[in-house]
């Protein structure tokens, strides 16, 4: 159940709406369910001698009224209290009673008219479809004094959880203040109106969300807003002390731009905010390594790599017990990162990553403070994919994306659990969205790619395959079926590792590493995650079918090997996982 509160200041229009016929014809049967003292007149079901509705809604209009005249100009300018309270798609149909005791209950909780109270506020509660109440208060008591209606929001809300509970509806998560403003009523009709897929408060919030994403400095930031076309306004005297953004062709009924402050698209974009994280710097990008650049030739390929190993580290924190700050800054740096995913992305990935990074934007904020935090590696990352661009060498739409994405998923469920064991359930919420996203974006991307390391996989000579089973047999007893029950395909992790075994590696290391770098579990199908591991590790090329190549003349292959790869170029996000070895390996968890 959904409230949403407003003020206005003319109890007749609003009236002339609820009554009426609606934006698209979607008003029906609109009729009073509830009011001040049960004897309001009601225009949508008066049966008196002269049924005309315009007569009631004009007495309707002056009970309501009543004690703003007599307070004449003591009455607040915007004296209309307004709030819509929605049931959740697939709840139950509330009766005309049951939502008079919804009203009774958020007029009470929100100080309007305490139960009780004889002076309370005037106020009454319409209902013109099935699954929500409009109530509709006067801003002045019997007294003639004002209600103290402080936090009215957040006191709707904690009674509608209570009222979610006793009436066996969908149980919402509870907002905590943090939620960027969802866009209005009005905003909503003026993009149906104008034929936009979403209202301009969410396009420019995405816009600003991207240009942010590795930006070096404060210069870059803003360069970046001109480059997407946004119009860029700062502070009268010129020095960008706040800045307001407003997309070309928006404008009001006065033909002016329609400016949004950054700190109205959502809390963390105001410049303040913004300047606090430019500050914390961009770690510096050392070339990535030869044999990095062996494997993926491309720019954007490099980038992805190299990304993945930053990103691996992100996930090993949240899942850790250290300081709750670190794990928020991260969450901001991993923000970041999926921003400059999203806009550089392949075309059969980009809506799903798109859709990512809208969800996973909630997750970023908590009460918990992002700060004494080392982002500067994800901002680093972030930074080099959105340089790299999107110009995308052969094989990159499955291969280095599809290695970055199995990661990212991972990444996304840590994040649920840091974000559920504190008690944060909108974000937790938001991160598994973004996690089902990633998963989709996944299997799009690396569709090719799997298909024909499965194909290798299954021309592999028998002896050989039957060899590096048995590897994986030993090494992963319990991974015999996915996490929705079917049962998993090793094909695709068995070209893997014959491919490392041609390239020199150690294998039964090799996997062990991957295994043990870090848990499985969460994994929709651990195989996939440990195919990009391994491919990461010994630097064979994303693309699988570029042949494998083997390590540098004058290098050994060890069991340790494997950890040379173009991440030792980023800085330490959080310690690097041990490489296995009898006495180096970290406990399963």
């Amino acid at each position: 159940m959904v409230p949403d509160i407003g003020r206005g200041s003319r109890t007749h229009g609003l009236l002339v709406y609820l009554y009426g016929p609606g934006r698209r014809e979607e008003h029906t049967d609109a009729h009073l369910v509830g009011s001040w003292d049960g004897f309001a007149p009601d225009p949508g079901r008066d049966t008196s001698p002269d049924p005309d509705p315009n007569v009631t809604l004009a007495r309707l209009t002056a009970a309501l009224d009543l004690r703003v005249k007599q307070v004449g100009d003591r009455a607040p300018a915007k004296h209309v209290w307004h709030c819509s309270v929605r049931t959740a798609p697939g709840d139950r149909r509330l009766s005309d009673e049951e939502w008079n005791a919804v009203a009774q209950r958020i007029v009470h909780a929100t100080g309007i008219a305490p139960d009780g109270d004889p002076d309370g506020c005037r106020w009454i509660a319409v209902r013109h479809a099935e699954d929500h109440i409009h109530i509709v208060a006067t801003l002045v008591r019997g007294d003639l004094r004002n209600p103290r209606i402080n936090y009215d929001f957040n006191k709707a809300q904690a009674t509608c959880r209570r009222i979610e509970l006793e009436m066996g509806l969908r149980r919402l998560n509870t907002g905590d203040g943090t939620a960027a403003k969802n866009p209005t009523s009005a905003e909503k009709f003026k993009a149906e109106r104008t034929g936009r897929p979403e209202t301009s408060r969410e396009t420019l919030r995405e816009a600003v969300r991207q240009a942010v994403a590795g930006a070096d400095d404060e210069k870059e930031f803003f360069t970046r807003l001109h480059d997407a076309g946004l119009r860029v306004r700062h502070a009268p005297s010129g020095d960008a002390l706040g800045y307001n953004v407003a997309l070309p062709g928006d404008r009001n009924r006065h033909g002016e731009p329609v400016w949004y402050p950054g700190s109205k698209l959502a809390p963390d974009l105001s410049l303040p905010k913004i300047r606090l994280r430019l500050t914390e710097g961009i770690a510096d990008r050392a070339t990535p390594s030869a044999a990095s650049g062996r494997a993926d030739g491309s720019p954007p390929a490099r980038e992805r790599r190299s990304t993945t190993g930053i990103a691996e580290r992100a996930a090993v924190l949240l899942d850790g017990d250290g300081d709750g700050h670190e794990a928020a800054a991260q969450l901001v740096g991993v923000g970041e990162l999926l921003d400059a995913v999203a806009q550089t992305s392949p075309a059969v990935t980009r809506a799903e990553l798109a859709a990512a990074a809208r969800a996973f934007e909630r997750a970023t904020r908590s009460h918990v403070r992002a700060e004494r935090a080392d982002t500067r590696a994800l901002r680093a990352a972030a930074r080099g994919i959105v340089q790299a661009g999107g110009a995308l060498g052969r094989g990159e739409d499955g291969g280095t994306t599809a290695m970055l994405l199995s990661t990212l998923v991972l990444v996304a469920l840590a994040a649920a659990r840091w974000h559920s064991a504190r008690g944060h359930a909108q974000q937790a919420h938001a991160s598994r969205q973004a996690a089902e996203h990633l998963r989709t974006a996944y299997r799009q991307a690396a569709a090719t790619p799997m298909r024909v390391l499965n194909d290798q996989g299954r021309a592999l000579p028998e002896a050989q395959r039957r060899t590096h089973e048995g590897t994986l047999r030993a090494a992963l007893p319990q991974q015999g079926v996915r996490a929705d029950g079917t049962p998993t395909k090793t094909d695709a992790l068995v070209a893997t590792l014959a491919q490392a075994e041609q390239a020199g590696h150690d294998t039964e290391a090799l996997l062990q590493q991957a295994i043990d770098m870090r848990e499985l579990d969460t994994a929709a199908d651990a195989n996939d995650v440990l195919v990009w591991r391994l491919r990461r590790f010994a630097h064979l090329p994303a693309h699988p079918g570029e042949a494998p190549r083997r390590p540098q003349a004058g290098t050994r292959p060890t069991k340790t090997s494997a950890n040379h790869t173009s991440e030792r170029n980023a800085p330490t996000a959080a310690p690097r996982p041990a490489v296995s070895g009898p006495r180096s390996r970290p406990p399963r968890r």
